[in-house]
């Protein structure tokens, strides 16, 4: 960009001096950036957000005076201006995050230890890009997702029933920007009787993805974990794959069993939705149920294509409910999708497509 008056206005808020600079040097690196202020906690953030008016906010949640959440709310709700968390990568770190992006933030990176750390590129990478991303989303479309994510009640602490049954589909889900808060509001929806197994990619970094699946196993009739080498693929039974693993499935003995691969990242991503999406394509053809959700770029699209083609069903969540209506749209300009969905009817037509006929009766019409 040639002039700084169109540079993206970003304010850097975290108590430690050392991770101001280093993220302040991060991002002003990119040409279309400008770092025009930082803030050493929440209470210092709020009163220069008047005076400089930033288009996004990287905001660190412990710290103290005025937490990072409690900074979040104010900044969500009276200034309406996006929010990427930089969140460390430890439990409290962890819940901090989920409870971030609950609340409203765009999205979240990973903290960089220092400047020399092995991974310093990748995660300078990513910032730049999610801050990009969040200075074009729709903050309204976040605050709704994050309010329809709200009010799912935890289930009744009692020990889940092992699934009975035979397996009848498959679901296999992409997602990334806002998805957090799309899969805590779909997930509870469904019943714990539910027939089809589901598996998930999730764009979201290692460690987090164990938390992110216990934290909806709490609130699911269904059971939720992180996917493991040789887990089950069973009906009523949500398996997430971890960060920084690819999840694919295989059969051994006619059941569907759960393999991790450190193969390389692909569209720039390890889970990637292209890879579980080609796997189930190959293992359960007809049997299986593609959804693409919200998130940027194009990881998912031409798989879910291959989910069709090898005679599945293919659904996309709507650009109304998307917080970023990236993936969705390419797989419908691609031609990948049979069927475009509302976030609030997407466990309706889950239910209805994994009952029985009207998954080919689809196909038929709209092939």
């Amino acid at each position: 960009m040639s002039s700084s008056s169109h540079k993206i206005r970003v304010m850097v808020v975290d108590d430690s001096a050392l991770m101001r600079k280093l993220i302040s040097d991060i991002l002003t690196k990119d040409p279309e950036l400008e770092v025009v202020t930082t803030a050493m906690d929440g209470l210092f953030a709020l009163k220069k957000i008047p005076q400089v008016r930033p288009d996004v906010i990287t905001l660190d949640l412990d710290m103290p005076r005025m937490d990072g959440l409690t900074a979040l709310r104010y900044i969500v709700h009276d200034y309406q201006i996006p929010v990427v968390l930089v969140s460390s990568l430890t439990t409290t770190g962890g819940n901090l995050t989920l409870q971030g992006l609950a609340l409203g933030a765009v999205d979240f990176v990973t903290k960089p230890q220092d400047a020399i750390s092995a991974h310093i590129h990748e995660i300078a990478r990513e910032l730049i890009w999610k801050v990009k991303i969040a200075s074009r989303v729709s903050l309204k479309k976040v605050r709704r997702s994050a309010m329809a994510a709200a009010p799912v009640k935890p289930v009744a602490p009692v020990m889940k029933r092992t699934p009975r049954g035979a397996l009848k589909k498959v679901v296999a889900i992409g997602i990334s920007t806002g998805g957090p808060n799309a899969i805590s509001y779909m997930l509870p929806l469904l019943p714990e009787e539910f027939p089809a197994g589901i598996l998930i990619v999730q764009h979201m970094p290692e460690g987090f993805t164990e938390m992110f699946a216990n934290r909806l196993n709490q609130t699911c009739q269904l059971t939720v974990k992180e996917a493991r080498d040789g887990d089950r693929l069973l009906p009523g039974t949500v398996l997430i794959a971890p960060g920084n693993k690819h999840l694919k499935v295989t059969r051994i003995h006619g059941q569907g069993v759960a393999v991790l691969s450190s193969s390389p990242p692909v569209n720039g991503h390890r889970p990637s939705a292209d890879v579980l999406f080609d796997s189930v394509s190959q293992e359960f053809g007809p049997n299986v149920i593609g959804v693409i959700m919200t998130g940027m770029g194009e990881d998912g699209a031409r798989g879910l294509g291959r989910i069709k083609a090898a005679g599945g069903y293919t659904l996309a969540q709507d650009e109304e409910t998307c917080v970023v209506f990236g993936m969705p749209k390419v797989a419908m300009e691609m031609g990948n999708v049979n069927e475009v969905s509302s976030l609030d009817n997407l466990a309706d037509r889950l239910e209805a497509l994994v009952a029985g006929e009207e998954v080919t009766m689809h196909v038929e019409r709209r092939a």
